[in-house]
């Protein structure tokens, strides 16, 4: 398939609109309705519904392999362009908040860096098409087990700090003043959603065998002090790292002590990176 057919279907579908497609992407219209006809042709069945404009049965399914398909392309170009490119002096470091530890803001470079923090399941993603030099992500694993990422693009991880996890409770919590807690015991509380700050809950979910942690509210943000305000607040409960939660006004931070888990972070690259970029690998590959 011509992936700037697929690209052009691909807008389409997300805008609902043949004239809101082209003018995203620069096209006439009438070069719009030519690239999904093209593409209709190719594969042999219709992918879009004219009026309404909406994905056929086929067309959500190409949907489902057009995302990664498009993805893996950027992340060729850019690994390729990568290698080509002079040494950047600058960095772009996409992470998740709750890796951005002491330890490694402290190995930032003094200038040149341009920190992102976007969705958690986006930076691979960010590293993978070239928008971010450098990568740092976290997750729930079990002590020196390494993390379960998106298969994006050949890239490098490597795990640089791990820590305990503590649940976030309310000061007038019943369970605020257990010395610990156990997941399954917290399983039909009420929980915060926060899948870009807190530890997701479906990781929980997963470490408790598939079932509970239902939400009762959900977050979108990324600011980890707004996260442990809603927490102390009685929202809902939230997995954190042990420093996080640690210290919140209004909040106690009980170890969790079953399963064995811990919060880790790891980082992440694509080739060989240099400058700046070298630099911190080094930093955050030293052992303390």
């Amino acid at each position: 398939m011509d992936p700037h057919l697929l690209r052009t279907f691909v807008t389409v579908a997300r805008l609902a609109s043949f004239s809101e497609a082209a003018r995203e992407l620069g096209y006439t219209q009438s070069a719009v309705s030519q690239h999904i006809a093209a593409l209709e042709q190719d594969l042999g069945a219709p992918l879009l519904t004219r009026r309404p404009v909406a994905p056929t049965t086929a067309g959500e399914r190409l949907l489902e392999h057009a995302g990664p398909l498009l993805l893996r392309l950027e992340a060729a170009r850019a690994d390729v362009v990568r290698l080509a490119a002079a040494p950047d002096l600058g960095l772009t470091l996409a992470a998740a908040p709750t890796a951005l530890t002491p330890r490694v803001l402290a190995a930032l470079p003094a200038a040149g860096v341009t920190l992102r923090v976007p969705a958690r399941a986006a930076v691979p993603a960010a590293v993978a098409a070239g928008t971010a030099d450098l990568g740092l992500v976290d997750g729930l694993a079990a002590p020196s087990d390494p993390l379960r990422l998106p298969d994006v693009a050949p890239l490098t991880t490597y795990g640089v700090a791990e820590e305990p996890v503590c649940v976030l409770l309310p000061e007038a919590h019943p369970l605020a003043r257990r010395g610990g807690l156990r997941l399954g015991d917290l399983a039909d509380a009420r929980w915060l959603d926060a899948p870009d700050t807190a530890l997701p809950l479906e990781e929980l979910r997963a470490a408790n065998g598939g079932r509970g942690f239902r939400p009762a509210l959900r977050y979108d943000g990324t600011d980890v002090r707004a996260l442990t305000g809603l927490a102390a607040a009685g929202h809902g409960l939230a997995v954190l790292p042990r420093t996080v939660a640690t210290g919140v006004p209004g909040a106690v931070a009980v170890p969790l002590t079953a399963p064995r888990v811990v919060h880790r972070i790891e980082l992440v690259y694509a080739g060989t990176p240099t400058g700046a970029a070298a630099a911190l690998v080094t930093a955050l590959s030293a052992r303390d």
